[in-house]
């Protein structure tokens, strides 16, 4: 049923079926439930060259989309991620279609507060809503929070394997150019650790379709001070290399 706003954006319908749907897609799915999306080309990569994933599958389309396989967890799968809540979490929606009940995300973000170091992960409680995909799966709100029993199971791993982290809300925006000097200000009030275009969206579908979901981002850029920092952020190989591998372990718990 379709809530009628005044402001096409807020006008959620609750009717789980569209005109087209993910299963229009899914083919014969994959055969395996548990996914890890990463944002690292580089990590997929080396893990290639490495032997620890092979190729399973291309999904086709206007932007194909590979799909690996873990050799030593044959039920979890790899994927490079889209940049933005309509990329990523429409492939996430099309994913669960296609079999996987289990997802976990590995990102980098820019940090709104500046004694979060380079290389610190947060585990995501949630997003401030200030993206586009988001209220087509879930009611309008100021933020969606993350399944609290799966946002424990993931600390509770990072506490016993002396992981340290952090917690907190993500700011998900679509606009990366739109991140102005009041944006900033008022996400940080509200409570925001980082910025990234994903978790909103990715968060509602997985709401919305009823499957498990949790994410890991770390602090990457700094837009806390005056000029923008990028603090060479996309070069910790060590730190992506150490996430992925982390959130395979992590998707079997979740």
């Amino acid at each position: 049923m379709l809530h009628k706003n005044e402001w096409p954006i807020l006008e959620f319908d609750d009717d789980p079926t569209a005109k087209l749907n993910p299963e229009h897609f899914a083919g014969d799915g994959f055969g395996a439930d548990k996914m890890v999306i990463t944002f690292f080309p580089e990590v997929i990569e080396k893990l290639l060259a490495q032997g620890r994933i092979t190729e399973e599958m291309i999904i086709p389309g206007e932007n194909p989309l590979t799909v690996y396989r873990f050799t030593d967890k044959p039920d979890v799968l790899l994927t490079l991620g889209q940049v933005g809540s309509a990329a990523c979490g429409g492939n996430l929606d099309l994913f669960h279609a296609m079999g996987i009940q289990k997802a976990m995300f590995c990102g980098g973000g820019g940090v709104l507060d500046r004694s979060i170091e380079v290389g610190r992960v947060l585990v995501v409680d949630g997003a401030i809503r200030d993206d586009g995909l988001s209220y087509h799966y879930l009611p309008a709100s100021r933020v969606v929070y993350s399944d609290p029993a799966v946002t424990e199971r993931i600390a509770a791993y990072l506490d016993k394997r002396e992981v340290p982290y952090l917690r907190g809300l993500v700011w998900t925006t679509d606009a990366i150019f739109r991140e102005t000097r009041d944006r900033i200000e008022q996400r940080k009030l509200e409570g925001a650790k980082i910025v990234e275009m994903e978790q909103a969206g990715c968060i509602a579908v997985s709401i919305f379709r009823g499957f498990a979901y949790g994410a890991l981002i770390y602090g990457g850029d700094d837009l806390t001070g005056e000029d923008w920092d990028g603090r060479k952020w996309r070069s910790r190989e060590g730190v992506r290399y150490d996430l992925v591998r982390l959130c395979s372990e992590l998707v079997t718990l979740i």
